[in-house]
């Protein structure tokens, strides 16, 4: 039987006696990160890093009960020993590793190699079956260096100082990152739309070194912001809320900038390929440093990620869950 299986409420660990990332309320969860689509209201009771619980927090309310773990703290749940280790996705991000039986199963979350200064290292974690996403699995998504993508930003941000630059991007993990490759590169302040500003303060509070942030209401109501950058959330482009920026130049970070033709069918006039998810290169890198004999795979691009590994010996099975194969669920 496998230590772990996917159920309606999401994958469970009958030793354990607890979910990982579930989409429906349970006794027991998990948590590897607070995008939303990993971290759910509703449960009794959450277990998740020292990093990662303001997050969540913030996202699902003060109240919430919280157990924090350290890096590579084993605890005990059921018949079965569990610690939390770094993914590399976001702030506090984690993979969990849970032992039973001599056996060691690793359940990702989402996960990137890239070096990130907003995030803990991700850490290979030995293992004989392994659990990964597979968002960007396929060959043609390879990462810069952030700091080659973000001197691209700054850039495009220089080019014309007579137009208000909006850069758009998610507002949980990669708004944050943004403004700390940024940090190296200019010591003039960076506004930030509304939706950001509370998780950039945790952040903050939690030491990641960033470029100065201001709210864009610190200034009158017509003011031009002419040379000026602007992050906002995805769901602002084409809004209402952009009418208060005079023919601004626009552009998008995300890992599926990488794609040609996509930067125009989504109606921006620039791609910057920024990602907080594992390339092709770095989940294939991944799971042979693992050394999992057993890989599980959750979504994204599983039918070519699967072919692939197959080919190369592994036992590779699927998992149907609920994350969403993007960058940040909305």
């Amino acid at each position: 039987m496998d230590l772990i299986r996917a159920t309606e409420e999401g994958l469970y660990c009958e030793p354990g006696d607890f979910f990982i990332d579930p989409w429906r309320p349970v006794r027991q969860a998990v948590i590897t990160h607070a995008h939303s689509d990993h971290a759910h209201w509703g449960c009794k009771v959450y277990y998740s890093t020292e990093k990662c619980a303001p997050l969540l927090r913030l996202r699902l309310g003060d109240a919430l009960p919280i157990v924090e773990k350290k890096w590579n703290e084993k605890f005990k749940m059921g018949n079965t020993w569990v610690s939390f280790h770094p993914a590399g996705h976001i702030l506090g991000s984690a993979q969990i590793r849970i032992e039973y039986k001599n056996k060691i199963w690793v359940a990702s979350g989402d996960y990137k190699r890239t070096p990130d200064p907003t995030c803990d290292a991700f850490e290979v974690v030995p293992c004989d079956s392994f659990i990964s996403e597979a968002t960007f699995a396929l060959p043609v998504y390879k990462w810069d260096a952030g700091e080659v993508t973000a001197q691209k930003i700054f850039d495009w941000w220089q080019e014309d100082p007579t137009r208000p630059s909006l850069l758009f991007c998610y507002a949980l993990g990669k708004a944050q990152r943004v403004l700390a490759e940024l940090k190296n590169l200019t010591d003039r302040p960076i506004y930030i739309h509304g939706a950001m500003e509370a998780i950039t303060k945790v952040y903050k509070d939690a030491g990641v070194v960033m470029a100065e942030t201001r709210s864009i209401f610190d200034h009158e109501k017509n003011f031009p912001f002419k040379g000026e950058l602007i992050l906002a959330p995805p769901s602002a482009h084409r809004s209402p809320w952009m009418k208060r920026f005079k023919e601004p130049q626009t552009a998008f970070a995300s890992g599926w900038m990488q794609v040609r033709g996509t930067r125009r069918r989504k109606g921006y006039e620039k791609g910057f390929a920024l990602s907080d998810h594992a390339d092709w290169n770095e989940l294939n890198q991944t799971i042979q440093a693992t050394g999992a004999t057993t890989v599980f795979l959750t979504h994204g691009r599983t039918d070519v990620l699967q072919r692939y590994l197959t080919d190369q010996g592994k036992t590779v099975r699927l998992f149907t869950t609920e994350y969403e194969a993007q960058e940040e669920a909305s």
